[in-house]
């Protein structure tokens, strides 16, 4: 299990949300001095699809969560200290059972 951090120094957070699914998915983007992002989220409960332009790294903070990749049949769990990446191009689908998922999503190169 990996330790995410609780916190980010020296960055700029973008103030008005990226909002989705009627509200059921809301982050913030935080961008480092090097220019790169990050973005801090919440998911209510529901299943819900992304498709992706960069490749993503999705940190869960906490709550629990499941992922479908795009143009996958199994479905897999993560919880509070996982961690999964989705490749460019593609997308996958999330889902919560029950009360918030909190993640960290990054953006690779």
């Amino acid at each position: 299990m990996s330790s995410f951090p609780t916190q980010f120094a020296g960055v700029t957070v973008v103030t008005k949300a990226n909002v989705y699914f009627d509200g059921n998915v809301v982050s913030h983007t935080v961008v480092f001095p090097d220019q790169s992002k990050k973005t801090l989220g919440l998911i209510r409960p529901g299943s819900y699809y992304f498709g992706t332009g960069a490749a993503e790294r999705m940190e869960i903070v906490a709550g629990e969560c499941s992922v479908i990749p795009k143009d996958g049949k199994e479905a897999t769990s993560y919880g509070a200290g996982t961690q999964f990446d989705v490749p460019a191009n593609s997308g996958f689908t999330i889902a919560v059972r029950t009360g918030l998922c909190e993640y960290i999503c990054s953006f690779l190169p």
